[in-house]
């Protein structure tokens, strides 16, 4: 018997029809977390869910779950997911992509009439981005319990809204506790946000395990006086400070080759006014590399560039670290699974690392967890030029459509 595949336009058309929600005039998406244009996409997700016959319920941090039941009622789920929410100058396939390669399993399955020993539940988890409310991955993390549901409940935007008033504002607050759940297994499919997948020519990535990753907050302090009169060599200037400091950790990253990641990408300005000298400056910066004690040694160069950028510019400079992951290691079962999975399609593949945390990373500690990538046609993803085609967002969908089928029974 062949085995199914899944249906590569309708997957496409939904891809589409998705990612016209919130759509950008540079053919992107612009749709953040527990925004007006996120609960549209919420309801259309749920509506779509509930076509292809599951159950949706909603849980206390907004966290959506499809199920569709098996002949076990008892029986620990088969969970597959990512999410809805993207970055502000996004794409349409970042995160949304894994949430409706798993819708179109539940239609594929609905279509075949395949009954399942174990329930299956498909989930869109609330703001993996972190692009609007910090940290990342924050819907998946409270239900694994690493982080409290009143904290992230807690946490607000930079117009100072939190994420229960958002979610209320809405209508994304559920009514079912925040986990309790158990999972047989969880399987994410995303799209790759790098080139190595285009540049090699493989058709699925199959991730073993990921980076060393640790973010930090720079407070670069130094003093508000006049722009005109204060004399130059007088200047204890907070921006020309972090303007050097953002130089050194491009640097320690490129200084790495390939493997290095250094970023600085926010950066929060006080008092931000023309004629006044910037006496504060916050740079939130991380660095990355696949060898754990790599990334310590990079950390240690970024700690000496701060020390050396407040003796040159007279200005204090603070590194708090406010987040990490990685290294995680995959479990051997799940990447065989994907590995088996992905050859008796007849697809090619290539064991890769995940240099970003995604909504699989919390999940790792929670239950077997697969994670697998299709290629980024652009090489690029975080950006409106994201683009994998319908060919590869297809064979994603076979891949997780067979191992969820393995999985389930």
């Amino acid at each position: 018997m062949s085995m199914p595949t899944a249906n590569s336009d309708r997957l496409w058309s939904t891809l589409m029809e998705m990612g016209a929600i919130g759509g950008t005039a540079g053919g992107g998406c612009r749709r953040l977390a527990l925004s007006e244009e996120e609960g549209r996409a919420r309801i259309l997700f749920k509506h779509w869910a509930e076509e292809a016959g599951c159950v949706v319920t909603v849980d206390r941090i907004g966290n959506i779950f499809a199920r569709r039941g098996g002949t076990d009622r008892d029986a620990a789920p088969v969970a597959i997911g990512s999410h809805l929410d993207t970055v502000p100058t996004g794409g349409k396939f970042d995160g949304a992509y894994g949430v409706l390669a798993g819708l179109e399993v539940m239609r594929r399955l609905q279509d075949l009439g395949v009954t399942t020993q174990r329930p299956i539940e498909l989930i869109a988890w609330t703001n993996e981005e972190g692009a609007r409310f910090s940290p990342m991955t924050m819907g998946s993390s409270v239900f694994t319990g690493d982080i409290a549901l009143d904290f992230a409940l807690s946490r607000q935007d930079p117009s100072g809204v939190s994420v229960g008033e958002a979610l209320q504002a809405i209508g994304a607050a559920g009514d079912v506790p925040v986990g309790g759940r158990r999972f047989s297994a969880y399987l994410e499919t995303h799209i790759e946000q790098g080139p190595l997948l285009k540049e090699g020519g493989e058709q699925i990535g199959v991730v073993t395990g990921s980076f060393k990753a640790r973010y930090f907050v720079a407070t670069i302090k130094g003093q508000a006086a006049h722009v005109g009169p204060t004399l130059m060599e007088q200047r204890h200037d907070a921006m020309v400070g972090a303007a050097a400091l953002i130089l050194e950790i491009n640097r320690i990253g490129r200084s790495r080759g390939r493997d290095g990641r250094s970023n600085a990408p926010y950066i929060e300005v006080e008092p931000n006014v023309r004629g006044v000298i910037p006496q504060e400056v916050r740079l939130s910066c991380d660095v990355r590399h696949p060898d754990a004690d790599e990334a310590l040694a990079m950390e240690a160069e970024l700690r000496d560039a701060c020390a050396k950028v407040a003796t040159d510019y007279g200005l204090s400079v603070a590194l708090d670290q406010y987040f990490e992951f990685g290294p995680i290691n995959c479990h051997d079962d799940m990447c065989a699974l994907i590995r088996e999975t992905t050859t008796s399609l007849g697809f090619t593949q290539r064991d890769i690392l995940t240099v970003a945390s995604h909504d699989a990373v919390p999940m790792m500690d929670f239950c077997p967890t697969g994670l697998f990538f299709i290629p980024s046609e652009t090489g690029i993803s975080h950006s409106e030029t994201e683009y994998s085609t319908p060919a590869q967002c297809s064979d994603g969908a076979s891949v997780l459509l067979n191992a969820v089928i393995k999985l389930a029974g």
